[in-house]
């Protein structure tokens, strides 16, 4: 499997997560060709930032599955934004005021949106 159609895959499997936690508002966007430190970015919502940080706690592990470790992460405790460095793939979980005012879609309206494969009627956790 070539190096985008896994990182695509990872994608969905980060999203399904998401959605089974009850992320919300999930979106990605390719940046390979935009001027930019990764070549994915998946965005989500959490209510509050308790629940920020249980999203991103089940992106770890749905990473670590992959043999995936964070390079970096920031705001993992006590905070309303969490962002998760994976090299190609970085995640920012926020609380939704906290999405509004930064609009990181609009900063990097240049991607491409990336259709993610979230199984709706799968059973939530």
């Amino acid at each position: 499997m070539d190096e985008k159609n896994e990182s695509l895959l990872l994608l969905d499997q980060i999203a399904q997560a998401l959605y089974n936690k009850k992320g919300m508002n999930i979106f990605a966007l390719d940046l390979r060709n935009v001027p930019s430190m990764s070549d994915y970015f998946l965005i989500a919502e959490g209510n509050v930032a308790r629940h920020v940080q249980a999203l991103g706690d089940e992106v770890v592990a749905v990473m670590k599955k992959n043999q995936r470790n964070p390079l970096r992460t920031e705001g993992q405790t006590n905070s309303d934004w969490v962002v998760l460095d994976f090299g190609n793939i970085v995640i920012h979980l926020f609380i939704p005021e906290l999405r509004e005012k930064y609009a990181l879609e609009k900063l990097w309206s240049q991607g491409e949106i990336i259709d993610l494969k979230i199984d709706v009627e799968k059973e939530l956790q």
